[in-house]
């Protein structure tokens, strides 16, 4: 009974120091990056204005991993019809700005500008 109990605890212990070592804090903003330049994803004012619910879109159109490849590819209006990925909600109808027309004008894909010399 007694090496139960000390076996209990051990793992307990073990599993919060696992718990405690994890970063659970979502990284502010994430850069993508596309050929058609870079799109720069802001991730705390997507959560702030969703009130921090993750569900709304963790698992559901986006995995939980910063790493991990965005179903948004062109032609963007196949997800945006599909309701997938950022046509979730960017689209004609949606609850954010659709793609269409604004692709290049610094609300979505921004080209880096080179420096002179």
């Amino acid at each position: 009974m007694r090496h139960s109990f000390y076996c209990f605890a051990l793992f307990s212990l073990l599993g919060a120091a696992a718990l405690l070592g994890q970063d659970k804090t979502p990284p502010a903003k994430l850069v993508l990056k596309a050929k058609t330049g870079n799109v720069t994803y802001d991730h705390a004012a997507h959560a702030k204005r969703e009130k921090n619910a993750c569900p709304v879109c963790h698992p559901k159109l986006f995995t939980q991993d910063a790493k991990a490849p965005v179903a948004f590819k062109p032609p963007h209006k196949k997800h945006e019809d599909a309701k997938a990925s950022c046509g979730s909600c960017h689209r004609a109808g949606g609850t954010a700005f659709e793609t269409k027309g604004n692709c290049t004008n610094s609300k979505c894909h921004v080209k880096a500008t080179e420096r002179k010399g």
